[in-house]
């Protein structure tokens, strides 16, 4: 009896001692803390709204930067960021557009491909995120790229997983510039129909391109009313005046409206290359010469847009304009198929796009520079194209000291190239080796790319893209 009552209390307190234990271990742990308290304690880090979405959470930040990286005590500005938050043990997607960053939820397709978290930087010197005043020789690739450095080590203690940073068109050349002068930060880079202007001045590929680009039906169709616009230029150059009139254009900056007709003119071809497929030709005038002054004027106007060359319209992408004219250079091109008596002014160069208060100086270098490092030293880096897409006539290539990293193209399509529009091959391929920089791809897809899908489902509402941009002579 006294051996059972001795075992019982013994088993008491042993049970005791347990419990106390467990809850010792329980007021030990730290309470979870909130995704957005930890983005808000980040020096720098403020919040600017968050919007709901299904799966996620979604925040629009601001983040003080310096308007030098080199000198950073001279000046800060407020740079415009996005969180798309999935879960801090996931991946994360590092995007720029090299425009505006949207302020509503979106996801990019390699935040698709490894259901991951999504971080999207405004470029700098895009409103808001200017410095007031706005010194216009801190921007450059270099400092663009600092800016994306900064957030990325910033954020790197939130977001620990792997890294991939991405963009289309400008966006890309921005992720490449980024890898480029900081390639230790990015576990891979997917950049999107990005132009590779090395030497500014030889453009032929462009003018290559255009002479066997869709069919020859199709050709003879956009040059046969890009003519005719310019043959008919009192007429139509009219009714500019009175459009311009009625929703107060003008016509400052660029010099004359006479200008911006021409400018906008000499868009159509390119534009509709741009944004449109082939099969869409049968929306053009099959006989420009014996159509319509407004059939003329309306599809102009819908693939180069008469806004375009307006103050108004310039306004907005001021800070690419002045790029393409300081370090990204612009594609000239020649049109073989107008008579030299209808061209007063050829595609106009950068400059004359810029406020002239505005100084500009071309710095020849900077392109080679970036493109002898990614034909030398490219490492986790894929490069996607658009058959169609006049932007790939001139494009990044690699060269020996590249390692697993791609050039691909997708047939048919056109500036809205991206892996889903691949070979089915290559499509397989470039899933596999984006789910591997991010560190999530199966045993199975590293045995078998062959196998590769996209871990999360396409979302209708997240995953759209808007291609346009409100001119079209802008990658």
């Amino acid at each position: 009896m006294r051996k059972a009552l001795r075992w019982l209390l013994a088993l008491v307190v042993l049970i005791g001692t347990a419990a106390g234990t467990a809850g010792a271990a329980t007021a030990a742990e730290p309470k979870a803390v909130d995704i957005k308290d930890r983005l808000l304690s980040v020096p720098g880090m403020s919040l600017v709204e968050e919007k709901p979405y299904p799966g996620y959470r979604f925040f629009v930040l601001n983040y003080t930067q310096p308007v030098d990286h080199r000198h950073p005590s001279k000046g800060t500005f407020q740079q415009r960021i996005t969180v798309l938050h999935k879960d801090v043990n996931r991946p994360t997607v590092f995007y720029t557009g090299g425009y505006n960053v949207s302020t509503n939820p979106s996801r990019r397709e390699p935040t698709q491909i490894v259901d991951g978290n999504q971080v999207s930087m405004e470029y700098r010197y895009f409103t808001p995120s200017r410095p007031q005043p706005a010194d216009w020789s801190k921007l450059d690739i270099w400092q663009a790229a600092s800016d994306q450095h900064r957030i990325f080590t910033a954020l790197k203690p939130v977001y620990s997983k792997n890294w991939i940073s991405t963009g289309g068109s400008k966006g890309g050349m921005t992720a490449t510039y980024y890898e480029r002068f900081y390639p230790r930060d990015m576990d891979g880079v997917v950049a999107y129909v990005a132009p590779n202007d090395v030497v500014n001045k030889e453009d032929s590929a462009y003018d290559r391109f255009f002479a066997t680009v869709g069919t020859e039906e199709c050709r003879d169709r956009l040059n046969g009313v890009q003519r005719e616009a310019l043959v008919r230029r009192a007429p139509l150059e009219k009714r500019y005046a009175a459009y311009a009139a009625d929703n107060g254009y003008t016509f400052d900056t660029i010099g004359s409206l006479d200008r911006a007709y021409e400018a906008v003119v000499l868009d159509y071809v390119w534009g509709f290359w741009q944004y449109s497929t082939l099969k869409d030709c049968a929306d053009i005038p099959a006989d420009a010469v014996n159509a319509t002054d407004d059939a003329i004027w309306e599809s102009v106007d819908t693939i180069s847009g008469f806004s375009a060359y307006t103050d108004q319209g310039l306004a907005t992408y001021t800070p690419y304009y002045y790029q393409a004219g300081t370090q990204l250079g612009a594609p000239t091109i020649h049109f073989p198929h107008i008579e030299k008596k209808y061209i007063r002014y050829g595609y106009q160069p950068p400059r004359n796009f810029v406020p002239r208060d505005i100084p500009m100086s071309f710095q020849p270098w900077a392109m080679r520079d970036v493109d002898t490092w990614v034909r030398h030293n490219a490492s986790h880096m894929l490069f996607v194209y658009g058959e169609n897409d006049p932007w790939g006539a001139e494009r990044f290539r690699l060269g020996h000291g590249a390692r697993d990293s791609y050039v691909l193209t997708a047939p048919g399509m056109n500036h809205g190239a991206n892996v889903a529009g691949l070979v089915p091959e290559q499509k397989a391929l470039a899933t596999a080796r984006i789910l591997d920089w991010a560190g999530v791809a199966s045993a199975t897809v590293q045995e078998n790319p062959s196998a590769a899908r996209p871990l999360a489902a396409f979302d209708a509402r997240l995953d759209k893209r808007d291609l346009r941009h409100e001119s079209t002579l802008r990658p």
